[in-house]
């Protein structure tokens, strides 16, 4: 009956959803294109290019289109100087029209507008670097999802062997049983023992179920229940990786680094704008207009205005009472981005001796691993000629097929762990994009 009930919940997992089978690239191409994360910044760096223009900066003209209507209603009382007699007009409406075409220009303004133009531009180019480190970040997070998924399969599958190799004994020991070659102890033990095994591998089942759905969430795949197998069949290392290399390659294009670069820049294009206020400032107007009065009390009936016009200003300021304040700290705002960049190269250099520290340390692991996996499987074959032959207790047994499951465990987490290790460097130096390639 027990082995029914897991039977069934096994399967019931198992057939949630129908499953699909990914590379890491597909895997990534599609979760690159569908991910909302991406989308957003995507957006947000197409708004800093459309700011990134002359007109945005104001060193365009801007052209106006003005209507307007007026009218009054007035009564007046006029008294006459020489006989003293007085004149009354009522309720006399004036009615007034006017239209114009207006065009304002600001030639030069000490600067501000080329600096402007600068910090748009600028602000375009933090844009780009800002969607290249949510990518990043993306990528390097899903890569490890996504080997995470290939480490719970392999996981499952060494689970499976395990209990097809306690079942196995069970069938044994109940042969042995019925024939009176062995103890009803032992029986019961070898069943405690499948049942054991047979739990883990169910447990497990809810371990790549939860994989599944963190990929899930990570591709912004709606349906959450769809089940991906990962067509990678063990977790593969990237050879070559070289400290100097890698070095050189996060000076020159870590993007937390560009993005730093990209806020010093702003931070001198600030200060170009304050100190651009000491400078004059010219400023041409021109208009063309027309205006229409009608009168409802006067010598003329109406009256028809109509011309252009233009005019020029031209202009300094003096004396602003927080101008110096602000240029001082549009200095220091500048010292700051310079520190912050040194104080920020210093970090990734530390992040990167820990990561190739703990990268280096791994692989010396997963060479002890793997010497305890064959040792642990030439253990199991001996043991099982030794237990078919009855010359192995089943306790004895049971240790043999213990130690061969964890080392086959202990070599897959290092295999994952030195993965983890790889993906960090990688993103750390900026090539973490190449598994896209």
């Amino acid at each position: 009956m027990k082995r029914t009930v897991l039977t069934i919940a096994g399967a019931a997992l198992a057939v949630c959803a129908p499953a699909q089978t990914m590379t890491l690239k597909e895997c990534l191409e599609r979760g690159v294109r569908d991910s909302y994360q991406i989308q957003l910044v995507r957006m947000q760096e197409e708004q800093s290019a459309n700011n990134d223009s002359w007109s945005y900066a104001g060193g365009m003209p801007t052209v106006s289109l003005q209507g307007s209507y007026s009218g009054s209603m007035s009564s007046t009382d006029y008294t006459m100087a020489d006989d003293g007699s007085t004149v009354s007009n009522r309720d006399v409406l004036d009615h007034t029209l006017n239209a114009s075409l207006r065009a304002d220009w600001t030639v030069f303004d000490g600067f501000s507008i080329q600096s402007t133009r600068d910090r748009m531009e600028e602000l375009h180019n933090q844009g780009t670097i800002q969607t290249r480190v949510t990518i990043e970040d993306y990528v390097a997070s899903l890569t490890s999802e996504y080997f995470n998924l290939v480490k719970q399969t392999i996981h499952l599958k060494n689970l499976d062997y395990a209990t097809a190799l306690s079942k196995e004994r069970l069938r044994i020991v109940r042969q042995r049983y019925e024939m009176g070659g062995s103890s009803r102890l032992e029986l019961q033990q070898t069943q405690v023992y499948f049942n054991s095994d047979s739990a883990q591998s169910l447990k497990q089942h809810e371990a790549l179920a939860s994989a599944n759905i963190k990929i899930n969430r990570l591709m912004s795949n709606r349906d959450l229940r769809q089940v991906h197998e990962a067509a990678d069949t063990a977790i593969t290392l990237i050879e070559g990786l070289d400290y100097e290399s890698l070095l050189t390659d996060m000076l020159e294009t870590n993007s937390s680094l560009l993005k730093a670069e990209s806020s010093r820049a702003l931070a001198g294009l600030d200060r170009r704008t304050v100190q651009a206020r000491n400078y004059p400032y010219l400023k041409l107007n021109a208009a063309y207009g027309f205006t229409h009065n009608i009168y409802g009390n006067s010598t003329y009936s109406s009256r028809n205005n109509w011309g252009p016009s233009f005019g020029a200003t031209m202009g300094m300021n003096l004396v602003t009472g927080k101008q110096r304040v602000q240029e001082r700290n549009a200095i220091l705002d500048e010292m700051n981005a310079d520190i912050t960049i040194e104080q920020l190269e210093l970090q990734l250099r530390a992040n990167l001796d820990d990561f190739w520290q703990a990268y280096c340390n791994n692989l010396l692991l997963l060479e002890l691993q793997q010497q305890n996996l064959e040792t642990a499987q030439e253990t199991m074959r001996i043991a099982q000629e030794r237990y078919m032959l009855g010359d192995l207790s089943g306790l004895e047994m049971r240790e043999a097929q213990k130690s061969l499951l964890d080392a086959e465990e202990s070599l897959l987490q290092a295999q994952y762990d030195t993965k983890i290790c790889e993906i960090s460097l990688l993103q750390i130096s900026g090539r973490i994009l190449q598994y896209l390639e």
